[in-house]
């Protein structure tokens, strides 16, 4: 198979309406979109294949086109400005969010002179794989025939409306188009169930507005004043964008199987909700005011969680459910060849230990910050503090999903430390039912543990797993989560050995993938969360020029509308792994949170 040429990550920005997600290119072709949720099937699937799997593009016919594009103020809805030798047109693309539907609007307008314009709708149902049945209707809207197209797959519906619709050619819609100055087309793609009637027509204008108005007044709510507010903004309504706005669940990612290794295996679907993911995201959340949010994911995982402690999953899909065998699309080429293309995750079904630990931190921190508290949701805190009690010297697979062997991860024996401690602080400092003194002693012998089996004295630093010398990323949120003080000997030792031998290029890699401990084959680049953790780390260590050059690097590579993918090459100084990430954006965040608290002490401590 001839190797795929795939668009730039870098080069994709983010459309969402709080229930999924779609990417369109800087040539304004939507290569990537699940409907009608995060986890559904993609109808467009381009990204990870060819047109031939489904896109919606409306840009320039000319490849030679100067593009610009931003983001219109606090929102998601993105503006396109295309200039070509004989012309200039602005298109503005949203997905509108908080009406309960799933719609795509797309608005061309003139600007200047005349520009060429190129519109395909190709329709793949099944990640790209299932081509639909084509008709074409009149429907009567306000007196007057309009045409419209619909394609339909077994219970799936999508329906085409513009002010002027392409041709059939080959299976595919396509057309070609002048448009000149102050000319001004609309199109809506909208998902439905076959079964039910073709659903009204959106006004366009008002829709827009709507949408920009609701954004921008989530935004007011942020209580963020410090360095780096536009790319903390921008990464709270990414993390606002994944978050279902009906169940609550908070995905990882909008996309499955983009390469952690170019043509690689690496490739694994984040469409789902991890429970460490989301709760890191509301530490964030929280971290800026957003207590609300905390609250609606909070009855999301008690949905999800319901039942036995013993049948906790480290992940669910969105609206809580259980299932997501993973299986692979041999029929996608995979972006940039890299198969196979994964759709599910296995490590559904592993034991990761460090998880209720980032669950109880961000709901002990929601509740200092004023979310109120129900015995419910407590009593299912406490049930599954308990379990942990039973289960916590077990070996996992640690916060990177390790599929080798498991261990005794540092990482997560640290975060065991961090539930038993919030549970005691919640009986402590808030008055709440539960045996404090079990859980006190637990809380102790873990700290004993780990000062005893993660710490090489020799090497003077904090280690990857009990017996190892090799270090990891994650143990640089050990004084984050108040295991240890920002500046103890330990902490600054581990800091100089994650520099030492993960910092190839100025950037934190997870681990030594040559060490084998995954039991993957291939490389990855830095993931951009460890760079982040390592300015918290710096921060936390009051090494500040330290911090805020690394800072300034890494929100640097944001691109060109605010956007980070899970990893970064700094060699091809490109973007790597799935797109937009919540683990780079929530880290971004909990950085600049760091980093404010810092400078402001040092601003305010002795002369």
């Amino acid at each position: 198979m001839a190797a795929i040429t795939s668009t730039p990550i870098e080069d994709y920005a983010v459309l969402g309406d709080l229930g999924t997600a779609a990417l369109v290119s800087r040539r304004g072709s939507i290569d990537w979109l699940c409907l009608p949720r995060f986890d559904s099937h993609a109808c467009f699937a381009a990204l990870l294949g060819t047109r031939e799997n489904g896109r919606w593009l409306l840009g320039p016919a000319d490849d030679n086109a100067r593009t610009t594009r931003r983001y219109l103020e606090g929102s998601f809805v993105l503006e396109t400005i295309h200039e070509t030798d004989t012309g200039k047109v602005r298109v503005v693309d949203l997905m509108p969010i908080a009406d309960q539907r799933a719609d795509v609007l797309r608005v061309v307008e003139g600007l200047e002179g005349t520009v060429r314009m190129r519109h395909e709708w190709i329709v793949r149902f099944g990640y790209g794989r299932t081509r639909p049945w084509i008709t074409r209707h009149t429907e009567d809207r306000e007196g007057q025939k309009h045409r419209i197209i619909t394609a339909i797959a077994g219970p799936d519906m999508l329906v085409l409306r513009g002010t002027r619709l392409p041709r059939a050619e080959d299976g595919r819609h396509v057309d070609e188009f002048d448009v000149a100055a102050d000319d001004i087309l609309t199109f809506s793609t909208t998902w439905f169930r076959s079964h039910l009637p073709v659903p009204a027509p959106l006004t366009v204008r008002s829709r827009v507005e709507q949408t920009i108005r609701t954004s921008n007044d989530w935004v007011r709510r942020a209580h963020y004043d410090g360095p780096y507010a536009a790319a903390v903004t921008r990464s709270l309504l990414v993390l606002r964008m994944l978050s279902h706005g009906v169940t609550g669940g908070i995905v990882a990612a909008v996309t499955t199987s983009l390469p952690e290794d170019f043509g690689g295996e690496r490739n694994w679907d984040y469409r789902y909700c991890w429970l460490r993911d989301a709760a890191l995201s509301l530490e964030a959340l929280v971290g800026c005011g957003y207590t609300d949010e905390a609250k609606l994911w909070r009855g999301w995982l008690m949905r999800a969680v319901a039942g036995d402690p013993e049948d906790l999953q480290i992940m669910y899909c969105v609206d809580g459910s259980r299932e997501l065998p993973e299986r692979t699309l041999d029929f996608l080429p995979g972006y940039a060849s890299s198969q196979p293309v994964r759709i599910g995750n296995a490590a559904v079904d592993q034991r990761q230990t460090d998880v209720l630990g980032e669950v109880m931190i961000a709901l002990h921190d929601a509740r200092l910050r004023g979310m109120e508290e129900n015995k419910e949701a407590w009593d299912l805190q406490r049930a599954l503090v308990d379990n942990l009690a039973e289960h916590w010297e077990e070996a996992d697979n640690g916060l990177w999903e390790i599929r080798g062997p498991v261990r005794k991860f540092t990482h997560s024996r640290v975060m065991v430390w961090a539930a038993f401690d919030r549970a005691v602080r919640a009986v402590e400092e808030l008055g709440f039912p539960g045996p404090v003194d079990t859980w006190r002693e637990l809380r102790d012998k873990v700290r004993d543990e780990v000062l005893a089996n993660g710490w090489d004295e020799e090497r003077q630093t904090f280690v990857q797993y009990y017996g190892s010398t090799e270090v990891d990323a994650s143990l640089l949120v050990i004084s984050s989560v108040g295991f240890l003080p920002g500046d103890d000997p330990k902490m600054i030792g581990t800091i100089r050995a994650v520099e030492r031998d993960l910092m190839p290029h100025g950037l934190v890699m997870r681990y030594r993938t040559q060490s084998g401990v995954d039991g993957l084959a291939g490389d990855e680049h830095p993931f951009l969360a460890c760079s982040f953790w390592l300015v918290q780390a710096y921060a936390k260590a009051g090494m500040l020029d330290e911090a805020t050059a690394l800072m300034d690097r890494l929100v640097g590579l944001c691109n060109d509308v605010g956007l980070l993918s899970e990893e970064y090459d700094p060699v091809g100084n490109r973007m790597v792994g799935n797109f937009p990430q919540a683990f780079s954006h929530l880290t971004l965040v909990g950085a600049a949170l760091a980093l404010s608290e810092a400078l402001g002490k040092e601003s305010h401590g002795p002369k």
